[in-house]
Formats: C-alpha cells, sequence, structure tokens
C-alpha cells in the first residue's frame, strides 16, 4: 500500500520530535512512512529517496533536520513535491541554526518552514493533511471537525466572571 506522506529525518535522534508530525497524521487519518535519510552521512541515499518519491506514490514530504539542517533543501531541490521543514531543537543553539538554515532557501528551492521542535513537527503534520485534503474528502472533512472541536471548547471555557 502506497503512503501519502515521508516522513524523514538526518539522524534516529530526531524522531522523538518527528513522531509528532505521524501522532497528526495519524489523527486525520493519513498514511506515512518514517525513516532516516541524512543529508550529510548518506547523500547518496538522500538523493534516489527524492528522485523516487513521486514515483513511489508519496504526496507530500516532511523533512525533520537539526543542526546544520540540510535535509529539507536537498529533497526540496531534488523532488517536484511539497516538503515541510521541522527544525529540530539542536543542543548548540536551541533549534535556532536549523531553523535559519531551512527558512532561508534560495528562490526557486521551496520548503515550508515550521516552528522548531514537536509543535512544527506536529503543525508540519496538519498542515500535510490539509495539502492532501484538497484532494481527500475524508480527510477534509476530519480536518473540519478538528477545529471545530478547537473551537468549541475554547468557547466552552470563554467565560471568566462578571462583576456584579
Amino acid at each position: 500500500m502506497t503512503k501519502d506522506v515521508a516522513v524523514i529525518m538526518g539522524s534516529r535522534s530526531d524522531w522523538t520530535i518527528m513522531q509528532e508530525a505521524c501522532e497528526a497524521l495519524d489523527l486525520f487519518g493519513v498514511s506515512w512512512h518514517a525513516e532516516v535519510v541524512s543529508a550529510h552521512r548518506t547523500p547518496k541515499r538522500l538523493v534516489e529517496f527524492s528522485e523516487a518519491a513521486a514515483d513511489q506514490g508519496y504526496k507530500v514530504i516532511i523533512a525533520g533536520a537539526g543542526g546544520a539542517a540540510h535535509l529539507p533543501g536537498m529533497v526540496a531541490s531534488l523532488t517536484p513535491l511539497p516538503v515541510l521543514g521541522v527544525p529540530v531543537t539542536s543542543q548548540a543553539l536551541s533549534g535556532v541554526d536549523s531553523l535559519y538554515s531551512i527558512v532561508q532557501m534560495p528562490r526557486g528551492v521551496a520548503v515550508g518552514t515550521l516552528a522548531i521542535g514537536a509543535p512544527g513537527a506536529w503543525n508540519a503534520g496538519l498542515l500535510a493533511a490539509q495539502i492532501l485534503a484538497t484532494q481527500q474528502p475524508d480527510v477534509m472533512e476530519r480536518i473540519k471537525r478538528f477545529k471545530q472541536e478547537r473551537a468549541d471548547a475554547v468557547l466552552a471555557d470563554a467565560q471568566l466572571g462578571a462583576s456584579q
């Protein structure tokens, strides 16, 4: 069975953050496959994965990387698919270095860049689902329901009190 979203990361240690994307995808009923594809340690694997991703049936790629964070941009340069970049929190600069590496793409290499860390990974899963929802009505309905439930929860607790 073909998976809709590829979730890739530069190293296995990134999984603790990137699994958030997979949890969001699961919530919306979107199929995914996760694997390690390192831009620096396995560049041939990166090229092979990127060039074959569309033919493999993927529709969106979520790429998480820390440190120099070249993975999302390199993948985006080699595939016609949308690439969502997640800056993984790093020890050296708390992920700011990763953010700058991912967000500063040259003209013609588009990477949708999310927030640093777990919130960015979860939102990457949501954004991938929203992209797919344009062609998958069942996913669209799940997203609409999710957003309405969030709004209803806020409205249920909106009243903080009143004076006499």
